[in-house]
């Protein structure tokens, strides 16, 4: 049977670190070898939105450091991350270049999505404490050094995820000054926060009842936590002791009894602040530190995507309702965008032998049908480019930025004239050639299944095509006069014909 070693690194705001793992269909994926640094990039990138030459320096030697342990492994494939240390600088590219020509290690900037998806991930790696917790309202908070995402669950669905630039290092260097004229340093961190949790729980916590709350924040959670019991679940009750025995205490007194660096014990406080409001406004009943990291999310997702494991949640659900959310927050029509949706689905499903594209393809039409009409709750007027400023604008976890770009492209050129390729470029939408082609595949079959709900009644009940030669006829199912919808669909199928090179020919069902 198949045996692979594989290699997950992620390059984060205070901390370089590394795991290795064996992946195998028997075992799954088993760690080797765990091996960090102390590195604090964010303090650059927080400040001055870059990282200077001697820590970039620091930081390739570390690099190269891993590279001859992955060697001594026997690493066949890695992946290399970097979070919100390198989202916050002002040229990313030139950095990860620099760090590709020292070091020849490829590294993938993650957006905030993608960084706490694969995080959210980890989590559901341990499947049975996960699928337990998650039965009740679950919230998953995500402390990093940058930012800190909030995951809420309802009833095993993800109902939507929100980031917040609250990671522990941020509020250090945003707080360092204030620091030395107060004896309440935790007091000032909770005023620091208060407005954006206020915000927060108004805007997302309605109706929401939040029993527990999981609790991820790279090494300071094991930190933490390390002398629980083995499940790591602790009640509200035995958290406040422990939060209010760690916030008096000096960086230097939590240095020595956590037998970690200074620098690394400052983090501790605004941690443990952020966690108990956090705590205090979902009115949890208990806590749970699973210890599990952004590289096991990295692992657990490379061997899905290489069938070494299956898993037994549905991350494309939680995509999808999280989408669905979203429209409802801009008041979008639910059974418009429904109808919408399983139109674009019977029209991809039905030609896949003309688009050539696959099932993540399809996953990103059905966003752009769900989020196509978000931008009327802006301006009525400017629904296009209102839509695409607020998918743009909105983190959806489990997407990648260029995914994000491609369903907010196909959503904005619903209605609007559709941009040659050197025009997208000049707007900055930094979309490759391959992801063009498909945003015109997208844009076409949204296009035509919106226009065939023009009246939002969904009267076209379902679509059947049979493709002769190099001619397409799309049969609708419809009871209803649909002659609008038929109208309408002229000036729809010239962009349909240009995108596929084949002829469309439309027709209601049980006529010639």
């Amino acid at each position: 049977m198949a045996v692979m070693t594989f290699a997950a690194i992620d390059i984060g705001s205070y901390e370089v670190s590394m795991k290795i793992f064996e992946l195998s269909k028997r075992i799954g994926f088993r760690e080797l070898n765990d091996v960090r640094y102390s590195l604090e990039l964010g303090k650059g990138a927080y400040a001055n939105s870059r990282i200077d030459t001697e820590m970039l320096d620091v930081l390739c030697e570390i690099l190269n450091d891993f590279k001859r342990l992955m060697k001594d492994f026997g690493v066949t494939e890695y992946r290399a991350c970097g979070t919100s240390a390198f989202r916050e600088l002002a040229n990313p590219l030139i950095t990860v270049e620099q760090i590709l020509r020292r070091t020849g290690l490829k590294i993938e900037v993650l957006s905030s999505a993608e960084q706490h998806f694969l995080g959210y991930k980890s989590i559901a790696a341990i499947e049975k404490g996960f699928k337990k917790m998650i039965q009740k309202g679950t919230a998953i908070l995500d402390v990093g050094g940058g930012s800190l995402q909030v995951s809420l669950f309802d009833k095993d669905a993800l109902v939507t995820t929100q980031g917040l630039k609250m990671g522990s290092l941020r509020i250090r260097q945003r707080l360092q000054e204030l620091e030395k004229s107060t004896i309440h340093y935790d007091q000032l961190v909770e005023e620091f926060i208060r407005n954006d949790l206020t915000n927060f729980q108004r805007l997302y916590l309605k109706d929401r009842d939040i029993k527990n709350v999981i609790l991820m924040g790279d090494f300071i959670t094991d930190m933490i936590f390390q002398e629980e019991m083995e499940d790591k679940i602790i009640t509200r009750d035995e958290f406040m002791k422990r939060y209010e025995d760690t916030v008096g205490k000096s960086d230097h007194v939590l240095a020595q009894e956590m037998e970690i660096d200074p620098e690394y014990a400052s983090l501790v406080v605004p941690t443990m602040v952020v966690c108990k409001n956090f705590i205090d406004i979902f009115n949890a009943e208990s806590l749970w530190a699973p210890g599990v990291s952004l590289l096991d999310g990295i692992a657990y997702d490379y061997a899905e995507k290489k069938k070494f494991i299956k898993s037994v949640h549905n991350f494309e659900n939680d995509i999808l309702v999280t989408s669905r959310n979203i429209a409802k927050r801009y008041f979008s029509s639910k059974s418009h965008i429904q109808g919408t949706m399983n139109l674009c689905l019977d029209i991809f499903d039905s030609m896949k032998k003309v688009h050539g594209m696959g099932s993540r393809e399809r996953l990103l039409l059905q966003i752009s049908a769900l989020l196509h009409d978000c931008g009327k709750y802006i301006s009525m007027g400017n629904v296009a480019e209102c839509s695409y400023q607020i998918i743009m604008s909105t983190d959806i976890i489990g997407l990648s930025s260029l995914e994000r770009k491609m369903i907010a492209s196909a959503v904005r050129y619903n209605t609007s004239s559709f941009g040659d390729y050197e025009e997208l470029q000049m707007m900055g939408a930094g979309i490759d050639r391959e992801s063009y082609i498909k945003i015109a595949k997208m844009t076409a079959i949204l296009r035509l299944a919106n226009a065939m709900d023009r009246s939002h009644c969904q009267k076209v009940k379902g679509i059947k095509t049979v493709l002769k030669d190099r001619e397409l006829q799309m049969v609708m199912d419809s009871t209803q006069d649909i002659s609008l919808e038929l109208g309408l669909l002229k000036d729809k199928v010239a962009f349909f014909e240009e995108v596929f090179g084949i002829r469309l020919v439309l027709r209601r069902k049980g006529r010639a």
